[in-house]
């Protein structure tokens, strides 16, 4: 098995790794171009999306990342990582990745006072709810034909989705006890 990497650059990095750990697969912070040499698939993390930009700018990550991505790496992004790989955000910035064919609103839920949780219904996971954690949540305004969506939550639409090996949540599988959403991901890595 290969190493799973997560930007560790700010945001909630820690908890996707803790959660990877808990079920054996081995992880490491991605913070430099090298880091990224040691990957088989990339976790971009919720946080806050201008900053994390900004960072991988100033880290000389973004290029690298645009480039493993498009030849085929595996790569989930949660919340502020949904917004980071859209190919298109109605604000001005930051200026995305452009890796999947979605549009994307910053907040679309609201502030941080309208952080909520609740149970999604997810199939590809099985029959149970997933419970989803939406912080200051992105939402998915539009998708692109080859845009596989995973989740709907009520009139909001789509909040999880998949295109080839890209995966994007707008709520935060990693603060839950929940393995599903890893485990799925994992699958795209590891094809089981």
């Amino acid at each position: 098995m290969g190493v799973i990497g997560v930007l560790a650059l700010q945001g909630d990095f820690a908890e996707h790794i803790k959660l990877l750990e808990s079920i054996g697969v081995e992880t490491t912070e991605v913070r430099l171009v090298d880091d990224l040499r040691k990957i088989q698939a990339l976790i971009i993390p919720g946080g806050e999306s201008t900053t994390i930009v900004q960072l991988m700018d100033t880290f000389k990550l973004t290029e690298e990342i645009s480039g493993l991505v498009k030849d085929g790496m595996p790569t989930w992004g949660t919340c502020a990582g949904m917004i980071i790989l859209a190919k298109e955000i109605t604000e001005d910035r930051p200026k995305p990745l452009g890796l999947m064919d979605i549009r994307v609103r910053r907040n679309a839920y609201g502030s941080q006072v309208d952080s909520f949780e609740t149970d999604v219904s997810v199939p590809v996971l099985g029959e149970d709810p997933f419970h989803a954690v939406f912080i200051r949540a992105p939402g998915i305004e539009e998708i692109g034909s080859e845009v596989k969506p995973l989740s709907h939550l009520n009139e909001h639409g789509v909040i999880a989705a998949q295109q080839d090996n890209v995966l994007v949540t707008a709520f935060h599988p990693e603060l839950t006890k929940d393995q599903r959403f890893h485990s799925y991901f994992l699958s795209m890595v590891y094809g089981s």
